[in-house]
């Protein structure tokens, strides 16, 4: 299954690049796990890729896909007989989804990500649901990005309070 996530994204990419409409958007990030996800990892970094076609004045939607990779902490359980401590494996995901965006004015914009996070790392991470609302703030071909992001599955969601930097292509 999820190599065919996995093909079907690239394919959905490759097919975006024949419409010259589009602009091919590259991003970096640092993350904050935050909620479940804020117990057990310290620290992230994600890169973003996406192909977005302007549907109307304003209006920009397409096809995304990135990789998180977020840093286990050293904890510490309290048993109640006894304390056992030790490290938690880093998680990976990597989210493909539909991106959308609406701008106002000239460079600030507003928009989400919603689509189905893989589960890279640890053994038993299945990935789920992925979301991330965003907003950004465009300085000609280089803009600045804030957004919440979270993989939710089984009851649990991994999310984490992104700062980044994106390029435009």
């Amino acid at each position: 299954m999820k190599k065919l996530l996995l093909f079907a994204a690239l394919a959905v990419f490759g097919m975006g690049t024949s419409f010259a409409q589009g602009q091919f958007k590259i991003g970096a990030n640092a993350a904050i796990p935050v909620g479940d996800a804020g117990d057990a990892y310290t620290f992230g970094v994600a890169a973003d890729f996406a192909y977005l076609f302007e549907v109307a004045d304003m209006v920009w939607i397409g096809p995304q896909a990135s990789y998180f990779h977020y840093f286990g902490d050293d904890v510490e359980i309290d048993t109640g007989i006894g304390t056992i401590s030790g490290e938690v494996e880093d998680a990976a995901f990597i989210p493909i989804a539909a991106s959308g965006r609406v701008g106002f004015g000239e460079a600030f914009y507003v928009g989400a990500d919603l689509g189905y996070g893989i589960g890279i790392s640890p053994d038993g991470n299945d990935g789920g649901f992925y979301y991330r609302p965003k907003a950004g703030y465009n300085f000609g071909t280089v803009g600045i990005i804030a957004s919440y992001s979270g993989v939710s599955s089984d009851g649990f969601t991994f999310s984490s309070i992104n700062f980044g930097v994106e390029f435009g292509l």
